[in-house]
């Protein structure tokens, strides 16, 4: 063969290594999949964002849950028979509220179990996911957060505390707030609905109101120990299942990893030194 054709059956085969690589990558998750579902008797959904970062441009393109996720997860439920688990793995940094709250919807309309499986984090819209669950499972350091609504890069929260401050406001601020004040009442309302399958109605409203109204700032992780005091239906200890399908999930090509280590290896166990017998003396 040509150096001419080798050189463009090089060009080939580079172009299809990332197609064969994601072929490879999708099938070991499906039978990844396959197990747990096997494993859980549950169908088993994920809703997994990573957050990537365009090579060409070097700008961050975050993922986050759109139209297209609740459309594809209201699918899967309603492919669920009556009865039958559901088991959803969450890995979001949250999205449009329209659609967290549709999957939210109909997770807790389902006619059977749902376990929410928090590996690692489900904020803001995933936390409003995670609520409509009868049973929410995290890692030991994994995070919620709270469901305050966002407008564009703003809190709700803290535009409506801006008409407190002093000075004259401008029509869109004015605008604004009323949204605002809307939008939180919304979310509020419908967090306490979802909370109310799990406690009374008035601690149901008080919880809601702490996670919908901004007592903390968007991004503050909500770990066991706070979600255990809120009365949450929690329980620590993600299976092995589901940690190794995160690893199925990674960053994409061509990113240098941050973080990386070296397991340690437990010390190999010697045997005791044989005790050395004195020799015997010799007889004259």
């Amino acid at each position: 063969m040509d150096p001419l054709s080798l050189l463009w059956l090089f060009f080939i085969l580079v172009s299809l290594q990332p197609a064969v690589q994601r072929y490879v990558l999708v099938e070991r998750r499906r039978r990844s999949l396959e197990r747990i579902s096997r494993a859980r008797g549950a169908t088993v959904i994920t809703l997994i964002h990573r957050q990537e970062t365009m090579s060409l441009l070097g700008f961050p393109l975050f993922r986050y849950i759109d139209i297209d996720d609740a459309e594809s997860t209201l699918r899967a439920i309603r492919a669920t028979p009556p009865g039958k688990p559901i088991e959803i793995i969450l890995h979001t940094p949250g999205g449009l509220v329209v659609a967290a709250r549709q999957i939210a919807s109909a997770l807790a309309d389902h006619d059977g179990p749902v376990t929410a499986v928090v590996p690692h984090y489900a904020m803001s819209g995933g936390t409003l996911i995670a609520l409509a669950a009868d049973e929410i499972v995290l890692d030991p350091h994994a995070a919620l957060g709270p469901v305050d609504p966002q407008l564009g890069q703003y809190p709700a929260a803290s535009i409506l505390a801006s008409l407190d401050w002093p000075g004259t406001r401008k029509d869109e601020t004015l605008i604004l707030a009323d949204v605002a004040r809307k939008a939180i009442a919304q979310v509020e309302a419908f967090t306490g609905r979802l909370l109310e399958r799990h406690l009374p109605p008035e601690r149901a409203a008080d919880v809601a109101r702490l996670l919908a109204t901004g007592t903390w700032t968007h991004d503050h992780p909500l770990q066991a120990a706070e979600l255990e005091a809120l009365g949450l239906p929690i329980r620590v200890g993600v299976g092995d299942e589901e940690r190794e399908l995160m690893l199925l999930y990674p960053q994409p090509r061509g990113r240098t990893p941050a973080v990386e280590y070296v397991p340690s290896e437990p010390e190999r166990p010697t045997l005791p030194r044989r005790r050395e017998l004195p020799k015997p003396s010799r007889r004259r």
